[in-house]
C-alpha cells in the first residue's frame, strides 16, 4: 500500500469519526431540549392543579363574579389541553405555539381574577386564598426557571446545528432549528400575583 492510500484512509477515518461525534452531539442536545420541556411540563401541571382550588376558594366570596371564574376555568382547561399536546411532541413548534397562546389567555384570565380579588379584603385575608396564591406564585417562578433552562438548551442546539461543518450533518439527518418559549406572563400579571400575597 502506498503512502497516499494510508493518508486517504486516515483522513477518511478522521472525517467519519468527526461525523459520528457531531451527530451524537446533536442528538444529545435535542434530548436535552425534550428533558427541559419535561421540567416545564411538571410545573405547568402543578399550576393547572392549583387553579381549580383557587377558584373554589374565590367562589365562596365572588358568587356574582361567576363569569370571571368560569373564564379562568375555561382558560385553564384550554391551556391544559395545549400542554398535553405539547408534552406529546415537545419539539413541535406548532404545539409549543399553541401552548404559548393558551398560556397567554390563562394569564389574562388569572390577571382579571386577581384584579377582582383586590376589591374584596375578606377574600384577600382568607388563609386558603393566601396559601394558594403563594403556591401559584412559587410555581410560576419555577415555570420561569424551567423555561429559561429550556431556552438555553434550544440556543445551544440551534448554535451547534448552524455552525459549519456540523451544519452538513444537521441538514443531512434532518435536524431542524427548535423554537424558543417566550414568557407567557406579563410583568403586570406577575405584579398582580405579588400584590395578592
Amino acid at each position: 500500500m502506498s503512502v497516499s492510500l494510508w493518508v486517504f484512509l486516515a483522513v477518511g477515518l478522521v472525517v467519519f469519526f468527526w461525523a459520528v461525534g457531531a451527530y451524537n452531539r446533536l442528538v444529545r442536545l435535542k434530548n436535552a431540549i425534550a428533558n427541559s420541556f419535561g421540567q416545564i411540563d411538571v410545573q405547568l401541571k402543578r399550576r393547572y392543579d392549583l387553579i381549580p382550588n383557587l377558584v373554589e376558594v374565590a367562589r365562596r366570596y365572588l358568587a356574582h363574579e361567576a363569569q370571571t371564574l368560569e373564564a379562568v376555568i375555561a382558560a385553564r382547561n384550554q391551556a391544559r389541553t395545549a400542554e398535553q399536546n405539547a408534552a406529546g411532541s415537545p419539539l413541535n413548534a406548532q404545539a409549543l405555539g399553541a401552548l404559548a397562546g393558551a398560556e397567554q389567555l390563562l394569564g389574562g384570565a388569572m390577571g382579571k381574577l386577581f384584579a377582582v380579588v383586590e376589591d374584596y379584603p375578606e377574600l384577600k385575608a382568607d388563609q386558603n386564598m393566601r396559601e394558594l396564591s403563594e403556591e401559584l406564585t412559587s410555581t410560576e417562578n419555577r415555570v420561569g426557571f424551567a423555561r429559561q433552562a429550556y431556552n438555553d438548551h434550544v440556543l445551544e442546539f440551534n448554535d451547534a446545528a448552524a455552525q459549519f461543518p456540523a451544519l452538513i450533518i444537521a441538514r443531512l439527518f434532518g435536524f431542524q432549528p427548535q423554537a424558543m418559549l417566550a414568557s407567557t406572563t406579563s410583568e403586570a400579571e406577575r405584579e398582580t400575583l405579588r400584590i395578592q400575597m
